[in-house]
């Protein structure tokens, strides 16, 4: 049974107010991934990596897929697939690595690596995307593909360097946080991976002006901050914390 509600008034066990937990000592024990959850992550990984390169995957959008793609692509599908084998990619292990969520193992190098360009993703890109929407606001003309030239890879070069020093939730040292830290990554993998596509839709529908670009930045803010509070409050799949405990059963 998982502890799924709180009053706003009684603090829970990690000390949040009206978010429900979940309790470590009474998640079900998964000793080994079957084959078709293997499957079902080695894309992710594969989309992870091959958006790496933000001004390719810019031209992408724009001009579609090319020779330079479909390159990158058979060497992210190789890499990736050979660590699969491996089972050296989050989800894709023979068995799970981490067993109990607020236990302290540390954390190997291919999950940290993995996460690290998973967050360069997540951030980099709706970065951009915002900073493209206020200067064509502003200035009345669109600069994306000079913004992504000259931005994007300082972006990410900053966000992959706090990888390397492991100052990012699910890319520390340790696994000791990761009850807490999943949340984060997967609220904001929620909140970008919705808001993205709707903004890509209003750019194909919608003309370039600044009515419209105020239009798109509106609903393309409001998505990231609404399904961001959301998984605060524990309202989506994988952002509930998980805390130290077991449900304690009285006669």
């Amino acid at each position: 049974m998982t502890q799924s509600a709180q009053s706003p008034a009684d603090p829970g066990p990690d000390g949040s107010f009206g978010i429900p937990v979940e309790l470590a000592g009474d998640r079900k024990i998964r000793h080994r991934n079957k084959i078709h959850y293997r499957l079902s992550h080695w894309p992710i990984w594969i989309w992870v990596f091959f958006i790496a390169p933000g001004p390719l995957t810019f031209d992408l959008f724009e001009n579609g897929f090319d020779g330079r793609m479909a390159t990158w692509l058979g060497a992210v599908l190789l890499v990736t697939g050979i660590a699969g084998l491996r089972g050296r990619l989050p989800g894709v292990e023979p068995r799970p690595y981490i067993i109990r969520f607020t236990e302290d193992k540390p954390n190997p190098l291919y999950r940290r690596i993995c996460y690290t360009f998973a967050w360069s993703a997540v951030f980099t890109f709706a970065v951009l995307n915002i900073s493209g929407l206020v200067i064509a606001l502003v200035s009345g003309q669109w600069y994306l593909r000079q913004i992504y030239e000259i931005a994007y890879f300082p972006i990410a070069g900053g966000i992959w360097i706090l990888g390397g020093f492991g100052q990012l939730p699910r890319v520390k040292r340790s696994t000791k946080g990761e009850g807490h830290e999943r949340r984060y990554f997967y609220g904001a993998c929620w909140a970008v991976c919705l808001a993205q596509p709707v903004l890509w839709f209003l750019w194909a529908v919608l003309p370039q002006s600044r009515t419209a670009d105020a239009g798109k930045l509106f609903v393309f803010v409001g998505l990231l901050g609404f399904v961001g509070w959301l998984s605060y409050r524990g309202k989506l799949p994988r952002t509930k914390p998980i805390v130290p405990g077991e449900l304690a059963v009285s006669d």
